[in-house]
């Protein structure tokens, strides 16, 4: 049998690769920028104690600030795609480097800004534009500065703080360097008899196996290996909490997730409210447990049984170019000019497209103002996962580019809170296109099994893990110890809940919240859900109102960070402090289970 080679990065052919010499010509020219970057950082020390001096001096530190920003920004995009391509470049790795110390030199010389303009008062600000008009392009960002004033402390502090910055960091490099690096799983045998050690990367594999033995086999390996740290992990996870409670009252939060949602200025009822929501509607995800246990045929329905697909070994190969017709015609819904950026993406060299040794694994898009469009990075395999993989990112880069071209660098970026919402919507609208016209009946059993697990995985899973959170911290906040036991028993009872009456719950479950590295980032999760739910909306809607929802959603993409996320969703068309959007996607899943059962 011959094993399958992995070509190296000069054996890959250059239109199979992306064009980074869109951000810059040659390496010599990134060189050249680097340095003369570096030489005008000393030029920020003349602003220092004069940022609100005068309207003038405020306008010239933030477009200077800006102008840097940008080069600097292009510089570190650059040379970190460079060594993702090939990570064993040793010349990206040296140039990857120098990049990320020259944004940190950046960070640390402009640190000050901020600081100094939080002392300016909305009549100074509206005093100092009528001055200066061109100051108005930065009457949001100063505004932002300005809403975050009572949680910016004295000098003093801050600087104290930014001290301690490895130190309350600790706990989530602790995590890191444990998961990624000490944790060693045992070693299985899966359906063939070959033995096959357990890996993060293998285990999800593993589960989907349509051997019960080799399923079990993972996910007892799995949690046994956690179960003997589980003091160390529950201490370390304990620590985090402290420190992340501590910075929070210390910021003069009203509470931990107050904090987390404040940089967005997302309100605290869009987190209580998914989790209500969504509460409100475990009976269907009860139902899919049932009509999973049943499907299967098992007695007893394992958490082991949670990822194996209720379609048997169906398989089909889609080439990386019959995924790209695919693509594009399934986002017809979104307008000719939206399909004809696409496809000048598939054409012109976009997107990096297979895997070389060295490249990173799995798939992102990224970019960076100033360079005229943003790119893709892939690992295509011939397989559906890869084709939807395809439509998810071009998703995230087409609204990169629509905000990119719309807003002006301070508003160019979009935040996590919406990140997901444009690479989910193509990824719905891809569903709905191959549902429609798949002629194939398994195909279509596996799709509509494809889609059910999404939900399952994003907004059900999601949603549990951020009540999770916020019980832990609730916890936390009322003087309790979170102990090992204290965080299994409120992991397990939350499984219960989630899962229903059909789904024997396994004891070693109660160990999962050991191994989700996001916890060790507060309150990030839940915009999975959010994001999810709202695209699903979203592309219902564009579905069935046409014009009218696409004029809106483009209006959403282009939006940037101009306003404030929750504001921007409303213009696309959905309120995510209201239970609506929630609901609007929980009826598809619905609608699916429904369908699964007659097929």
């Amino acid at each position: 049998m011959s094993t399958k080679t992995i070509p190296t990065r000069d054996q890959v052919a250059l239109q199979d690769t992306w064009c980074l010499e869109d951000i810059f010509a040659s390496d010599a020219d990134v060189q050249a920028s680097l340095s003369t970057v570096k030489g005008s950082l000393e030029s920020f020390k003349a602003y220092q104690n004069q940022v609100i001096s005068s309207a003038s001096n405020l306008y010239e530190v933030l477009k200077r600030s800006d102008h840097v920003s940008v080069i600097v920004e292009k510089i570190y995009v650059y040379c970190h795609m460079r060594l993702h391509q090939d990570g064993g470049n040793s010349f990206y790795q040296d140039l990857s480097s120098q990049s990320e110390k020259l944004m940190i030199d950046l960070e640390t010389v402009t640190s000050f800004i901020s600081p100094e303009m939080s002392t300016l008062t909305l009549e100074q600000l509206d005093t100092f534009i009528s001055e200066c008009p061109e100051l108005a392009l930065y009457r949001r960002v100063i505004e932002e500065v300005l809403r975050q004033k009572a949680h910016i402390l004295d000098a003093k502090t801050e600087d104290l703080l930014s001290q301690f910055g490895e130190v309350t960091n600790a706990p989530i490099n602790t995590f890191a360097m444990f998961n990624n690096a000490d944790v060693k799983f045992p070693v299985i045998t899966n359906e063939k008899g070959e033995e096959i050690r357990i890996t993060h990367g293998s285990y999800t594999s593993l589960l989907e196996s349509h051997d019960r033995t080799v399923r079990q086999a993972a996910f007892e390996g799995m949690y046994n290996t956690y179960n003997s740290f589980k003091n160390t992990l529950a201490t370390n996870f304990s620590a985090n909490v402290t420190g992340y409670s501590l910075i929070s009252r210390i910021r003069n939060f009203a509470s931990p997730v107050a904090c987390a949602l404040s940089a967005n200025n997302i309100p605290t009822q869009v987190y209580d409210n998914l989790i209500t929501t969504v509460d409100h509607h475990l009976n269907l995800m009860h139902d899919y447990m049932s009509f999973r246990k049943e499907r299967l045929g098992v007695d007893t329905l394992h958490m082991h049984d949670l990822f194996v697909p209720l379609v048997n070994d169906f398989k089909k190969e889609i080439s990386f170019d019959e995924a790209c017709s695919i693509v594009l015609e399934s986002l017809k819904p979104l307008g000719e000019d939206y399909v004809a950026q696409v496809k000048e993406a598939f054409d012109n060299r976009w997107v990096d497209k297979y895997e070389n040794e060295g490249k990173r694994s799995g798939a992102y898009s990224w970019g960076c103002f100033g360079a005229p469009h943003p790119y893709v990075l892939m690992n295509y395999s011939n397989n559906v996962d890869n084709l939807f993989t395809l439509a998810h990112e071009m998703g995230h880069a087409m609204h990169s580019y629509l905000s990119s071209h719309t807003q002006p660098y301070p508003y160019a970026n979009y935040c996590i809170f919406v990140a997901e919402v444009a690479s989910t919507v193509n990824e719905a609208l891809l569903m709905q296109y191959l549902l429609k016209t798949t002629t194939d009946p398994d195909f279509h059993k596996y799709l509509v099994n494809y889609f059910m697990e999404q939900f399952r995985s994003t907004l059900f899973r999601q949603t549990m893990f951020a009540e999770f959170e916020k019980s832990i911290y609730t916890l936390h906040t009322e003087g309790a110890t979170l102990t090992n036991q204290v965080l299994c028993d409120t992991y397990y009872n939350l499984v219960k809940k989630y899962h229903g009456d059909a789904m024997h719950v396994d004891e070693l479950i109660a160990l999962e919240w050991a191994r989700i590295p996001h916890f060790y980032t507060p309150f990030y999760v839940y915009q999975y859900a959010t994001g999810y739910s709202a695209a699903i909306a979203l592309s219902q809607g564009i579905l069935k109102e046409g014009e009218a929802a696409v004029k809106r959603y483009k209006a959403f993409l282009s939006g940037g960070s101009s306003q404030d996320p929750i504001d921007l969703l409303k213009i696309a068309g959905v309120d995510m402090s209201s239970p609506a959007p929630i609901e609007a996607a929980l009826k598809v899943f619905e609608g699916l289970i429904a369908e699964m059962k007659t097929l």
